[in-house]
């Protein structure tokens, strides 16, 4: 019986040729916030003001491959996001989010690009859409930080009964954050312009 050889000039030439695709399908990827991000990730913290009051908010995305195919202000779909995230919702107590999104109007970098994602409630099983809390979020890059609302659409309450209606949040490049520590510090809680 006769086995085959892998080739691992082939292998080499596939990696490559691997590694090249992503600049030129995501290549505003690479510089998002007007940061170098050649993890092709942004993460980020802010508070999100609410109608019942203000949450410590933390997001982490990068690129998907799954996006809407619809137009949102007028601007085509360039790409998706897909991530994570939590809010504070007491001191001491937060919730896991997943995060899901299209970004419209990128190319080489994020400046000026509109941003909408879906931030859902994580479950221990995947019971969907259906029954999680969620809400969206939808904006644009304004130099390093992700300013964003909820347009006044609707969202679901969570299990924990926080309900985020008229929602906004500006984002600040921020990778040291941990829901942890920041959701046990009762400053958090104070609103920040």
């Amino acid at each position: 019986m006769r086995t085959r050889r892998r080739n691992p000039f082939l292998a080499l030439l596939f990696a490559i040729l691997i590694v090249l695709a992503i600049p030129l399908a995501v290549p505003w990827a690479f510089h998002m916030g007007e940061r170098w991000t050649p993890l092709l990730t942004w993460s980020g913290s802010g508070t999100l003001l609410t109608k019942n009051g203000p949450h410590p908010l933390f997001v982490s995305f990068y690129p998907s491959p799954h996006f809407s195919r619809l137009r949102l202000d007028g601007l085509q779909p360039t790409g998706g996001l897909q991530g994570s995230g939590c809010i504070c919702l007491a001191p001491g107590s937060f919730q896991s989010l997943k995060l899901s999104g299209t970004i419209y109007g990128a190319w080489a970098s994020t400046e000026g690009s509109l941003m909408e994602f879906r931030l859902l409630e994580r479950t221990i099983v995947d019971v969907g859409q259906a029954r999680a809390g969620y809400f969206d979020l939808y904006g644009r890059w304004a130099g390093p930080d992700l300013v964003m609302d909820d347009r006044g659409r609707s969202s679901r309450a969570f299990r924990s009964g926080l309900r985020a209606e008229r929602a906004s949040v500006t984002l600040h490049w921020n990778s040291a954050w941990t829901c942890r520590t920041v959701c046990a510090d009762p400053a958090a809680y104070r609103a920040h312009p």
